[in-house]
């Protein structure tokens, strides 16, 4: 759900003089959570298809895998340096592959994410094989792929926004390595219908962590990843159609027709970086803005 105020206001705010090429600062790079959210427009700027990251707090972000920056590798655990910054670089294209690549956010298989999961692991990457089969509400691709259904929207442009960072640390199990990500990812879509205009934000957050095990302890696959943890949010994505498989953007023109499609519960602002994920309602929540 999206929640929509102020447009009896002004209902064009981008031709309010002095509103139009002011392109924002780009950020430099996150590298601990933020304090706060970022500052909220009284009367942001609508999305157009030349310009869809218009009155978005990601407009100052980077372009696709240019957010996601590993910090400087040191030896953790049982890994040298040059063994954790290599397995930064897989993180990171895992990462890409599975929210930036535009097979995956079209819709398609994330055969490239999927191969990068350690089939000595295979409650993860089974599960996640069969839920692009067939999704359901507990078994669901979008829980760590960034898709969308191409009968019903396509993106806007090339570019997904991003920010987040990458931690590293010693895990509590002996021979054991953990990266934690915490990303943001910004979609700007439209409808395939033909003529349609209309620009809507989906925004995803996602918080996963690897584990990189000793392979002198444990049976792995030099080269893959295992997932230990993950948890996502998606800010303007309907709740209440069944599982596809897909995230389902809402328009102003649905909610014109269906003004209580039937999001109920509290209001998220999905661009604050500020609290854990775990801090947030795990119902369907209202988004604060796109």
């Amino acid at each position: 759900m999206v929640a929509v105020g102020l447009a009896v206001l002004v209902l064009r705010p981008d031709l309010i003089p002095g509103r139009e090429g002011l392109a924002p600062e780009p950020l430099a790079a996150e590298t601990a959570r933020p304090s706060q959210a970022p500052p909220e427009e009284v009367i942001p700027d609508r999305p157009t298809l030349k310009e869809p990251f218009k009155g978005s707090p990601a407009a100052a972000w980077a372009d696709g895998a240019a957010g996601i920056q590993a910090p400087p590798a040191k030896a953790v655990g049982w890994m040298s340096k040059a063994q954790v910054a290599d397995a930064l670089r897989t993180v990171k294209t895992f990462l890409v592959a599975a929210n930036i690549d535009p097979v995956t956010v079209k819709g398609g298989r994330p055969t490239a994410a999927l191969e990068l999961l350690d089939p000595e692991q295979p409650d993860v990457l089974s599960v996640m094989e069969k839920a692009l089969v067939t999704p359901t509400e507990e078994k669901d691709p979008t829980l760590l792929f960034s898709r969308f259904d191409p009968a019903e929207v396509r993106p806007v442009g090339q570019v997904v926004k991003t920010r987040g960072r990458m931690t590293v640390e010693k895990g509590e199990r002996a021979g054991e390595v953990l990266v934690h990500t915490d990303y943001t990812f910004v979609y700007p879509l439209v409808k395939t219908r033909p003529g349609a205009d209309e620009v809507a934000r989906t925004i995803v957050r996602r918080e996963i962590t690897f584990a990189l095990p000793d392979p002198a302890r444990y049976v792995v696959t030099k080269g893959s990843l295992s997932v230990v943890a993950w948890s996502s949010n998606a800010g303007n994505s309907a709740c209440d159609r069944p599982a596809a498989g897909f995230f389902r953007p809402e328009f102003t023109e649905d909610l014109v027709a269906d003004p209580d499609p039937g999001s109920e519960g509290q209001v998220v602002d999905p661009y604050d970086r500020s609290k854990s994920l775990a801090a947030l309602p795990q119902e369907c929540a209202t988004s604060s803005r796109t």
